[in-house]
């Protein structure tokens, strides 16, 4: 039995772009035992992996002893591949037939897919990223987001507020793309994040139209998440790890982007694309900019604009 021992990010939306790497081993080593060594954000993500033996929730603790509690849960075993996106040094004592370690992949001026894709020789053509359902997360999202009017799908918040767009633009957009002239007229609008993050959504939620909403701020599973990306007709959400969500799940995504890098995190596949303002990535921050601070530094993005690139993607995908 092929067992592979995958360790990734404590990060949702870096845990999303690695699974091409776990999708093409599986592909590689069929019938393989899978056991993913993850931050507790992104864990619910690989429950539906085919093999899968184990998730292992990985905490971080102070003088990197949680790679420690790491070894300890895996140096019992004999694998087959061992893969570590996190160049973690005690990885390398697990024993196993071979290594695969990130290295200066994760410095490369590439899109994450790409440097990810390089540690298989597979920089020019990587493996997209792919999530894994089971079918109670398919049923769970029907009912959620049941068969009916066509959904714009929003992802209006972020892990810092200078990547989040106001919410007043998120409106206005939503409005603009599914009313009269819209390209999606009479559609339904789902408004997705996580329930900590409530408070940031619930401005955009009180903008809408009341019988069209789509309450998904809540605690539903990653995977009942991926599966109501997969019903959404489009989705425009900031850079997160919803927006990569939503970009494998197939669904034509738009994402926006300020003070983060599209060059590396743009959503992937050939239904997505990025949109900025007018600013480039190093303009976006002012001078002596204090990190601590919670600003929006995505202000020079307009309506006008996310709205041109919206329509511009769905005329190229629809």
């Amino acid at each position: 039995m092929t067992r592979i021992l995958f360790i990734t990010s404590n990060r949702l939306g870096d845990a999303v772009l690695s699974t091409g790497l776990l999708a093409r081993l599986l592909d590689d080593y069929p019938g393989a035992r899978v056991t993913v060594v993850c931050g507790p954000v992104p864990a619910g993500l690989f429950q539906g992996i085919p093999g899968l033996e184990r998730v292992i929730e990985l905490p971080k603790r102070k003088h990197s002893l949680h790679w420690w509690d790491m070894w300890r849960q895996c140096v019992g075993h004999f694998w087959d591949v061992v893969v570590d996106l996190r160049n973690a040094p005690l990885s390398y004592a697990l024993l196993a037939k071979r290594q695969i370690h990130l290295g200066r992949a994760g410095k490369l001026d590439a899109h994450r897919v790409r440097a990810l894709g390089s540690l298989l020789g597979l920089q020019d053509n990587p493996p997209p990223p792919t999530l894994w359902t089971l079918p109670e997360h398919e049923s769970q999202a029907a009912q959620l987001m049941p068969d009916g009017a066509p959904i714009l799908a929003l992802g209006p918040t972020a892990n810092w507020m200078g990547k989040t767009w106001p919410a007043d633009r998120f409106a206005q957009l939503a409005v603009r793309l599914t009313g009269e002239g819209g390209i999606l007229p009479g559609a339904r609008i789902a408004v997705i994040a996580h329930s900590s993050e409530r408070a940031m959504a619930e401005p955009v939620l009180k903008a809408l139209p009341a019988d069209r909403v789509i309450d998904l701020v809540g605690d539903t599973p990653l995977l009942s998440v991926y599966a109501c990306l997969k019903r959404a007709a489009l989705y425009i959400g900031n850079d997160s790890g919803l927006m990569h969500m939503a970009a494998a799940s197939g669904t034509p995504t738009l994402g926006l982007f300020g003070p983060s890098r599209e060059v590396h995190y743009a959503p992937w596949g050939k239904k997505c694309r990025a949109v900025r303002g007018d600013k480039s990535y190093d303009e976006v921050f002012p001078e002596d900019y204090d990190w601590r601070a919670v600003q929006c530094l995505m202000m020079d993005l307009s309506v006008d604009q996310a709205e041109a690139a919206a329509r511009k993607l769905w005329n190229e995908v629809s």
